[in-house]
């Protein structure tokens, strides 16, 4: 009955590799995930038709999940094959660059960390309750975190190449959105928004809204206690989430965030708060569906749009291993940044009662003020495809 089983199983390759998905996780893709049939017991010709089959195999999985796929001079994964020029500027980089920026940037990192241990020394009872951290610092501690933070964060980006950023501003001019230069008559009201809402391409991004805004964002509570990462996380006033956490307390995910919107709504001296509602990384071409965690407070948001045009390396962190997508980022000389801010949204009695459709309206413009493609597609699927690039790979 055991042998006949999995004859069955191997017949039926598509509910296998579906089931593969779920069981695997995507923890470290080794196996090849596109053929389950070995070709060592076939002849070379087999082996080689199968090896075309795969490669057509991909090719339509990089239609289907287009907004994981990478352009760039570096292939697949960062592991295409490389021109021999390419190999040469990123050897030299290797050796003179790269070290020099690590040191900056470790340098950079250590002082802002040890500016934010002077500034937490002493907290009182009530700060020391909050789950936010140092969130709720006032006077001249919150003062020098929230300085030192934009400006040691901005000094990271030029750290790490991005020597200059383009910032585009829209407006509303005549009930239609326009360049903040092509009008001085702005009808924007002057209310605060409760969050920032932004497209979410690379780990790059928390850094330019830091430089910007210095807002909360949601993070694992297992980043709190990071070395130096850790304390300043908290100093941002992260909202350190445990998933596993099934205490009669504990409100989830969209209860400490809606909670925190609305804070950052009503009191001026509060964080904002920093949502990506896709809930992963893009390649920067495409808006993947939006979640309704930041949209359920019915608060006004305020759209940011972010690109990173490249000529050889990708910055964004889509289908690439982190520590592969550090090093060949810290090898390019110059690299680019564009931010696009369009107007605070302010949501219709409607979309205030329809989390949903106000999710929907804000992606729509967001995807038309920034040339952007809707895509249907959203994590499972990014699990999926990056498994298929692992299978493919190892056959190589």
């Amino acid at each position: 009955m055991e042998t006949e089983l999995k004859n069955l199983n191997q017949t039926n390759n598509s509910q296998e590799y579906l089931q593969q998905q779920e069981q695997e996780q995507i923890d470290d893709g080794e196996r090849p995930l596109l053929n389950p049939n070995s070709p060592s017991s076939s002849s070379p010709d087999q082996a080689n038709n199968e090896k075309e089959l795969t490669k057509e195999e991909l090719q339509e999985m990089e239609k289907k999940f287009a907004a994981y796929v990478r352009h760039d001079v570096y292939g697949p994964m960062g592991l295409g094959e490389l021109p021999v020029m390419e190999k040469l500027l990123l050897g030299f980089a290797i050796l003179t660059l790269v070290p020099i920026r690590v040191v900056v940037g470790m340098s950079i990192l250590v002082i802002y960390y040890l500016i934010c241990k002077i500034c937490t020394l002493f907290p009182t009872s009530e700060q020391q309750q909050q789950q936010e951290g140092y969130a709720h610092l006032r006077g001249w501690r919150r003062e020098i975190i929230v300085r030192s933070g934009r400006f040691f964060s901005r000094a990271l980006l030029f750290t790490f190449g991005f020597y200059w950023i383009s910032h585009t501003s829209k407006i509303y001019h005549d009930h239609k959105l326009t360049d903040e230069s092509d009008s001085k008559d702005q009808s924007e009201k002057p209310e605060r928004p409760g969050v920032i809402i932004s497209n979410h391409i690379s780990y790059l991004d928390i850094l330019y809204h830091m430089s910007s805004s210095f807002p909360s964002f949601v993070a694992k509570r297992s980043v709190g206690k990071l070395p130096l990462v850790g304390l300043i996380s908290k100093c941002l006033g992260c909202v350190f989430v445990q998933r596993e956490d099934k205490s009669s307390d504990f409100k989830g995910v969209s209860g400490i965030v809606t909670d925190r919107i609305k804070e950052a709504l009503d009191n001026s001296d509060a964080p904002l708060m920093l949502i990506f509602p896709e809930g992963t990384t893009t390649n920067g071409d495409f808006l993947l569906p939006f979640k309704t965690g930041a949209f359920i407070a019915g608060a006004p948001v305020h759209p940011v749009i972010l690109r990173y045009p490249y000529k050889r390396f990708s910055p964004a962190w889509d289908s690439i291993s982190g520590v592969r997508h550090v090093i060949l980022l810290l090898c390019q000389f110059v690299n680019f940044m564009e931010v696009m801010r369009l107007p605070i949204y302010y949501p219709s009695k409607e979309e205030k009662d329809n989390p949903k459709l106000y999710a929907n309206n804000v992606r729509k413009l967001m995807a038309n003020e920034g040339n952007l493609i809707q895509s249907d597609i959203g994590l499972p699927e990014k699990r999926i495809y990056h498994a298929t690039l692992n299978g493919f790979l190892c056959q190589r």
